[in-house]
């Protein structure tokens, strides 16, 4: 398997996590996204949604870090991501949508750079932007922590889609100067996570193109 991937992307850290989890072995392909390398005729031949990550095994090609966790998940079942049971995989997938619907589309790089480059934002204006989405996004992550989350991680006592899409987003949070204080249930999932060795490999400051 290859991965396109950025080291700060969250999408592409959400994949990794699911990577290492499953103990898959992948080939990095770096694709440098503050050099807007994604808009390359080359890359946008192979991946039209012009971003990362973009998954390739042998001859299947798949962009989106949702439908590609959930393609490993079929490939690659154990550990499974996306429970099977009707409640619990509808807890995992609210969860994650949380973040990667509500939070991550208005908060990604793209938008950020078109708040300053074509809407003329200034550098105080962006990170409001980002703060605000940050504080109504996470709001909800931890009133749905609290009301349903148990066990070390999201749910339960092993990973899931959750923990693969909530690691990153508070990374990016925390990256950005956000006060998280506000979500101790995130904080504590996120603190469990990060010290486990399969999130330390998926890691920004693991991967070969990290640069600080």
């Amino acid at each position: 398997m290859q991965l396109h991937s950025f080291f700060n992307s969250s999408t592409s850290y959400r994949v990794r996590i699911a990577l290492a989890l499953k103990g898959v072995a992948f080939e990095v392909l770096p694709i440098n996204l503050r050099k807007q390398e994604q808009r390359a005729a080359g890359y946008v031949a192979i991946n039209p949604s012009a971003g990362v990550p973009l998954l390739t095994d042998g001859d299947f090609s798949l962009s989106q870090s949702l439908a590609i966790i959930d393609y490993l998940d079929a490939t690659h079942p154990t550990p499974r991501l996306i429970p099977q049971d009707a409640r619990e995989r509808a807890r995992v997938l609210e969860l994650s949508d949380a973040i990667a619907c509500d939070i991550h589309p208005v908060n990604n790089m793209r938008i950020l750079r078109y708040l300053q480059e074509e809407l003329g934002a200034t550098e105080a204006q962006k990170n409001a932007w980002y703060h605000h989405w940050i504080r109504e996004g996470l709001t909800a992550v931890e009133t749905l922590l609290a009301r349903h989350g148990h066990g070390a991680y999201c749910f339960g006592d092993a990973p899931t889609l959750a923990d693969c899409c909530l690691v990153p987003q508070v990374a990016n949070a925390q990256r950005m100067g956000c006060d998280l204080s506000a979500y101790p249930n995130a904080l504590r999932v996120y603190a469990h996570c990060t010290a486990q060795p399969a999130f330390q490999q998926a890691a920004p400051a693991n991967q070969p193109d990290y640069v600080k």
